[in-house]
């Protein structure tokens, strides 16, 4: 049984993005629908102090008329280049910071390029660290042939062009689709619900589901991969 899951490529997403990649053999980043403003395809939260802050990586010309895959990035804005050190002042002294700092490095010191592509690094490049071994497609590339169908229609085109017997989507997505539309074309849809997960920051109080950042700051291999089962599908 194939399991396929598709979503817009988020920059260093909360851990419940990567539980979801595990959860599949495919995965498929949506890269060609519109960008959404106040999501989380350019922003997330770490830890500062004791707050949850957000940080932003800034756009050209961001617009949600525009597709994720043509907004670049301003590498070049201040904006951009505090955001290192600003995981570094808040980091220095996490337990595995000097493991993490260069991962955060070869996802951060990048030149011009597209919020996907720098999304899609970032995750690629953390999945790599945590021996993820799900495969990864591009829809812009690879499934773009469907890119006009209805956004159900279109899923069920890529599921069949991976001969996928079960799509798995974002909990926040329970009121989009229908399981019986997915049942009539052969595929088990399930939806991703993570149980909570807490571990040991430096101080305060713990602050859930930040920036895949806060978890690899505190955590090692073996305790990420246990956190990574801690989820159920609905």
């Amino acid at each position: 049984m194939k399991k396929v899951a598709v979503m817009q490529p988020y920059f260093v997403p909360y851990i419940g993005y990567f539980q979801m990649i595990k959860a599949v053999d495919v995965f498929v980043f949506y890269d060609d629908v519109n960008y959404i403003k106040g999501g989380w395809i350019n922003r997330n939260r770490i830890k500062v102090g004791n707050e949850a802050k957000y940080f932003t990586v800034p756009l050209i010309n961001s617009s949600p008329n525009r597709l994720i895959k043509d907004i670049e990035v301003k590498t070049d804005s201040k904006e951009f280049l505090s955001l290192r050190k600003t995981i570094i002042q808040n980091y220095s002294k996490a337990p595995y910071f000097k493991t993490v700092m260069p991962l955060i490095d070869r996802i951060l010191l990048v030149k011009e390029q597209t919020i996907s592509n720098l999304a899609i690094d970032s995750i690629k490049i953390v999945c790599d660290y945590l021996k993820i071994t799900t495969k990864f497609k591009v829809s812009s590339i690879d499934y773009s042939v469907s890119k006009g169908l209805e956004r159900t229609e279109r899923l069920f085109n890529i599921c069949e062009e991976l001969n996928a017997s079960h799509y798995i989507n974002a909990i926040g997505g329970f009121e989009l689709y229908d399981k019986n539309s997915f049942s009539k074309k052969r595929i088990n849809l399930s939806f991703i619900k993570s149980k909570p997960i807490s571990y040991t920051q430096l101080k305060g109080e713990f602050l859930p589901w930040l920036s895949i950042i806060d978890v690899l700051m505190f955590n090692s291999l073996e305790d990420i991969s246990l956190m990574m089962d801690q989820y159920e599908l609905v």
